[in-house]
């Protein structure tokens, strides 16, 4: 079974930007390439225990088991070394990229309180966006008598655009509901 959103883009999506920005090649058309679903835990420096409970938390959130993170640099005023476990992350390809999006941006948005819509500001000039959640509560998977804390997370949309333009109208085209300015 292909994903719903899958589906639309090969129906819809592409040939409204072909049309759009006047691409030769079918390959020039920009697509989803994968979404990296990312909790940083400075939390996790003085208590373990926080990562196993966000492991669990985007495990439940991606269908999919993060890597856990570890830090590159020894920082001293954050009392980090090299190589402690610092956060975790899921990388999603294929129908199960296109099935989060889906849920994303359609059950999971919505249920952000005061919601306005997402910020037009977070592309980062090569044709990716990120985009970044307060509370991992907003995901229906996540039982909110079951959580410790409350943690934000990063999901980074890692197209295959090559301006902002490009990948802004490839994420509304998806349904990705961008704040008016």
């Amino acid at each position: 079974m292909e994903a719903r959103l899958k589906d639309r883009y090969n129906q819809e999506i592409r040939s409204l930007l072909q049309e759009k920005f006047g691409y030769k090649n079918v390959m020039e058309i920009p697509k989803l390439e994968k979404v990296v679903v990312n909790m940083g835990l400075g939390e996790a420096i003085a208590n373990p225990k926080a990562l196993d409970a966000a492991v669990s938390d985007l495990t439940a959130i991606t269908g999919q088991k993060p890597v856990i993170t570890k830090a590159k640099k020894s920082i001293a005023a954050f009392k980090v070394r090299q190589g402690m476990s610092i956060g975790c992350k899921v990388t999603l390809r294929g129908d199960r990229m296109y099935t989060f999006v889906d849920k994303l941006i359609s059950v999971s948005l919505p249920r952000v309180r005061d919601f306005k819509g997402v910020s037009d500001k977070a592309f980062d000039g090569r044709g990716n966006y990120t985009l970044g959640l307060k509370e991992q509560l907003i995901f229906p998977e996540i039982d909110y008598d079951k959580i410790d804390r409350l943690r934000g997370l990063e999901v980074c949309f890692v197209t295959t655009a090559k301006t902002d333009e490009e990948c802004k109208e490839l994420l509304r085209l998806l349904g990705m509901p961008f704040r008016e300015a």
